[in-house]
């Protein structure tokens, strides 16, 4: 069956993005490769604009609106980072948009899109539908909706992260990626899989909210309570509709990491490798650091998604 997002797609997104984002580090460590026996690139995005991957879809998803839905504007929902994005993405390209954000989003990142020149509106997680809710905003404003992951120029844009990381490394024996809606893990394993065929993908959750891992086990879209994570990133009640039907056939397995475990992989990225990542970017490391992934091949790509967390609540989740 034909995927609706194909490397050529992902390769598009690049050229439109080239100039736009960060072209970010790879970082290596002897240190980590010591702790989990393979040579492990990590692909920071928490150095990319924003302060993570989620630009790359928003910019290219936008930049191909029409003047007419330009001039209108655009939408979004968002627990932090896709909001900041859209909105920086809006600025940059001339029009406004408009968040629905979670009313416990992290204040850094409502913070950073208000920044940026958005209009942030609010909602409870617990209690509202945040798709059904963006879907009515939208209409209601006349303003196009940017999905944080379920579109196809989204996932092909996202899938540009990955490209850049085997544009440096060559290929891969595996590579690991945070899970939440889908589309970064979608738009990556459509760059290994359409380049290499053989690298192993491996999606990672929060153990709290594994929409995807019973998705995948069932063969169909799965929901979850919303799930109760420091990873607010990947707080998702059930997989993308679009992302689901790419990574059902190309992400070879899901695993899953605690709270525990996350905060441990955020301290090791500040001690070790003198970086700052926020819950949701780490539990890619998370899952190698805790013997998550078995059968580690002797090189490991990692997506270290994002870095957006304030000093205090770092402080506080570092220190537990």
């Amino acid at each position: 069956m034909a995927l609706p997002v194909t490397l050529d797609d992902v390769r598009d997104a690049a050229a439109r993005l080239n100039g736009v984002v960060h072209r970010t580090p790879v970082l290596r460590s002897r240190t980590l490769d010591e702790l989990v026996g393979a040579h492990v690139h990590l692909k920071c995005e928490n150095f990319q604009r924003i302060g993570a991957f989620k630009i790359r879809g928003a910019y290219n998803a936008i930049s191909r609106l029409s003047p007419e839905q330009l001039a209108k504007g655009v939408a979004a929902f968002s627990s932090g980072n896709h909001a900041q994005a859209v909105a920086l993405a809006a600025r940059e390209l001339g029009t406004s948009a408009v968040i629905l954000m979670p009313e416990d989003a992290p204040r850094s990142k409502v913070a950073a899109t208000l920044g940026y020149g958005a209009e942030v509106v609010t909602y409870d997680r617990y209690a509202g539908d945040r798709i059904a809710l963006g879907n009515t905003l939208a209409a209601e404003r006349g303003l196009t909706l940017i999905p944080p992951y379920d579109h196809p120029h989204v996932i092909a844009g996202q899938g540009t992260a990955a490209l850049e990381l085997v544009e440096e490394t060559g290929e891969l024996g595996a590579l690991v990626a945070p899970v939440g809606g889908g589309g970064l893990i979608a738009g990556s394993s459509t760059v290994v899989k359409g380049l290499y065929g053989n690298t192993r993908v491996v999606g990672v959750e929060p153990e709290a909210g594994d929409d995807t891992r019973q998705s995948l086990a069932a063969g169909r879209r799965v929901t979850v309570p919303v799930p109760r994570t420091i990873a607010d990133g990947q707080a998702i009640q059930s997989p993308g509709e679009l992302t689901f039907a790419i990574n059902r056939q190309l992400v070879d397995e899901v695993v899953l990491v605690t709270d525990d475990q996350i905060r441990e992989a955020m301290r090791f990225a500040f001690e070790r490798l003198k970086i700052v990542v926020e819950p949701s970017g780490a539990t890619g490391l998370a899952a190698l650091l805790a013997g998550q992934v078995a059968d580690l091949p002797e090189r490991v790509g990692v997506i270290v998604s994002g870095g957006n967390v304030d000093t205090q609540r770092f402080a506080e989740l570092c220190a537990r």
